[in-house]
């Protein structure tokens, strides 16, 4: 054989030639014989059957094997023997094929020694080859049960520390959201002071001339109270108001100072949130206790001025009025939020200066700059700045 350039070929050369060659044949005959039982699966399933009861085509099968003839040359005679059959014989090939694949497929798999399979050899092998054990059904219906039971088992112990994690969770949100946004309700009236008016209040001489401190503050005797008085909230709008609240008793800018002509208005918080900052939530949550003819007192730049109720009311947040003048020329006005906890409506306690003599007091020269159209309110809970948000 030469090459197309007409040189003499080399041996290596024509056996690389016959090779491709030979693996063209056999893709070729694979192809061919594709939509069959292979022979070779064939031959080795006939090793593993007892030879007694052999099909027609087993036994062709076997009259093949023991031929002497190569695996090529079998497998072209068995094709030729199957283009033959009829179809219902071609299905009972099939069928035996099929049948064949699933009792090996049950059988255990011994590994054994590779030798030359022969009829004498599968038949020896098939009589010592072990066996499954063939299950009863009661034994079968038991093992599936403890499988069941196992597993239901595994599962329920699973469902339970699921269910306690879910409960955990649930429950600390709900007290998280009853202590946030409804603390006024449930916590507060264990942390705020009694309702009780103190059976030894703060004792003041009114008429004294003592030295007074620099301090702006409010005592009200009568209720124990004495907290700092904020004068340098600069506006009156509620934000900037409850911001002053925090650090105490807040003047309202607009109305005159102590020691002036005219109705200084003072607001305080009778109740609040315990998580909002500041020490005087609870300033004037007894103020409902004073009755007309009780006095207090004000410090303010190192003077004392007493007050002494003439007046006491509830009204409506919209009520403005209450910032105007009085029928007295020198007074002062205590507002907080009534109920208790609540903004529904506001406690106003009037009052007229008794120390020193108010003939004496200057004019106000504060010059209002408007008027705002609700009073302050205490200051809000969590709940209601959630709601701000959106």
């Amino acid at each position: 054989m030469k090459p197309a350039d007409g040189t003499q070929a080399t041996r290596e050369e024509i056996q690389q030639q016959q090779k491709t060659a030979a693996n063209l044949i056999r893709t070729k005959l694979d192809n061919l014989y594709r939509g069959e039982p292979s022979a070779k699966e064939e031959l080795a399933e006939l090793v593993r059957v007892d030879t007694s009861h052999l099909s027609k085509h087993q036994k062709y099968m076997q009259d093949l094997s023991t031929s002497g003839r190569g695996l090529a040359e079998i497998q072209t005679a068995w094709h030729e023997y199957y283009q033959n059959l009829s179809d219902p014989e071609k299905h009972e090939v099939w069928q035996e094929f099929y049948s064949a694949h699933e009792e090996r497929a049950q059988k255990p798999k011994v590994h054994q020694p590779q030798q030359s399979i022969t009829p004498v050899h599968a038949a020896a092998a098939i009589s010592t080859a072990p066996r499954k054990p063939k299950l009863k059904p009661a034994a079968i219906k038991q093992d599936l049960l403890n499988r069941v039971s196992t597993r239901s088992k595994v599962g329920a112990k699973h469902h339970v520390r699921a269910l306690f994690f879910g409960l955990s969770m649930g429950s600390l949100v709900v007290l998280i959201l009853l202590f946030s946004f409804f603390n006024e309700r449930f916590v507060t009236p264990f942390i705020r002071p009694g309702h009780a008016i103190s059976a030894t209040p703060i004792i003041v001489d009114p008429n004294s001339n003592a030295p007074v401190g620099p301090e702006p503050k409010i005592i009200i005797p009568k209720i124990n109270i004495e907290a700092p008085v904020v004068y340098d909230v600069p506006t009156i709008g509620e934000r900037e108001v409850q911001a002053g609240l925090e650090r105490g008793i807040v003047h309202y800018g607009t109305t005159p100072n102590p020691g002036e002509k005219g109705n200084a208005v003072m607001f305080g918080h009778s109740s609040g949130n315990i998580l909002n900052s500041g020490k005087y939530k609870f300033a004037f949550l007894l103020l409902k206790s004073l009755e007309v003819g009780d006095t207090f007192i004000v410090h303010k730049d190192s003077k004392q001025y007493a007050y002494k109720i003439y007046n006491k009311y509830v009204t409506n947040p919209a009520d403005v009025s209450v910032l105007n003048p009085r029928d007295k020329p020198s007074t002062m006005t205590l507002i907080t939020c009534d109920p208790p906890g609540l903004s529904t409506n506001r406690l106003i306690i009037v009052a007229e200066q008794i120390f020193p003599d108010p003939g004496a007091n200057a004019a106000s020269n504060i010059t209002a700059s408007g008027q705002p159209k609700v009073l302050p309110s205490n200051s809000p809970s969590l709940w209601q700045r959630f709601k701000n948000w959106f």
